[in-house]
């Protein structure tokens, strides 16, 4: 991982967030050896990478969710033509293994999960926010928030659940897949669910034109949509 602010010569500078880590980890290397591109990444979790790109770091291509790149956008940081959706994802929950799993097949059946839970764990990326909005419209925002424990700096929601410090996490499948000692149960009931779009979008004033071409062409290639599937990503 490069702790670069800014593009090197040469270097296909991608900024991303760990919804796509799994993927990237996978993906790059390969686009490396057909493409002659050197790629540097950098992976953080969205809002730290938000406030780090209105800081001053800067890359080529920002990989990412929408609810990250559309406010970067706005604020001239990305080029909005750009944006190109890759895949697509939604928010699942997940307890430790071996521990009761809820049933989440209706509204009323998670509310009641959540109010029973004594501490609930999720992130503030796109995942935690569309959790947040799932509460507000189950009425219980505000009693989930009293029971909420955030993971630590850098942190995934799983490893909370591991070590016992919350009964239920919410977060994407590709973040939850990779750790060991969790269950998924489900994703949100179907009247409470929301997409996730995943996309590449271009910094403004990059000047890696075909590499940023390149890169946004294999992340929806086949090989790609492969590896997506296999890492909890949906190919579009």
């Amino acid at each position: 991982m490069s702790n670069s602010t800014t593009p090197a010569h040469g270097q296909l500078v991608v900024i991303c967030t760990m919804s796509c880590k799994e993927a990237l980890i996978e993906l790059v290397p390969v686009f490396e050896r057909e493409r002659g591109v050197t790629v540097d990444i950098t992976y953080g979790a969205g809002p730290d990478l938000a406030k780090r790109i209105r800081s001053g770091m800067r890359g080529d291509i920002f990989v990412g969710p929408e609810e990250f790149s559309g406010p970067l956008i706005d604020e001239g940081f990305l080029i909005g033509g750009s944006r190109t959706a890759f895949a697509h994802s939604g928010a699942v929950l997940a307890v430790k293994a071996g521990a009761a799993k809820p049933d989440l097949s209706t509204p009323q059946k998670l509310k009641e999960a959540l109010l029973a839970a004594k501490a609930v764990c999720y992130s503030g990326g796109a995942s935690g926010i569309h959790f947040v909005q799932a509460c507000q419209r189950l009425g219980i925002e505000d009693i989930v928030a009293a029971k909420l424990v955030r993971p630590r700096p850098g942190e995934m929601v799983g490893p909370v659940l591991v070590r016992g410090e919350a009964d239920i996490g919410v977060q994407q499948p590709a973040e939850l897949l990779p750790v060991p000692g969790i269950e998924i149960i489900g994703p949100l009931p179907p009247e409470l669910r929301q997409t996730i779009v995943y996309g590449a979008t271009v910094f403004t004033g990059s000047t890696q034109s075909d590499g940023n071409q390149a890169f946004v062409d294999f992340m929806r290639s086949h090989a790609a949509r492969d590896v997506l599937r296999e890492t909890g990503l949906d190919p579009v």
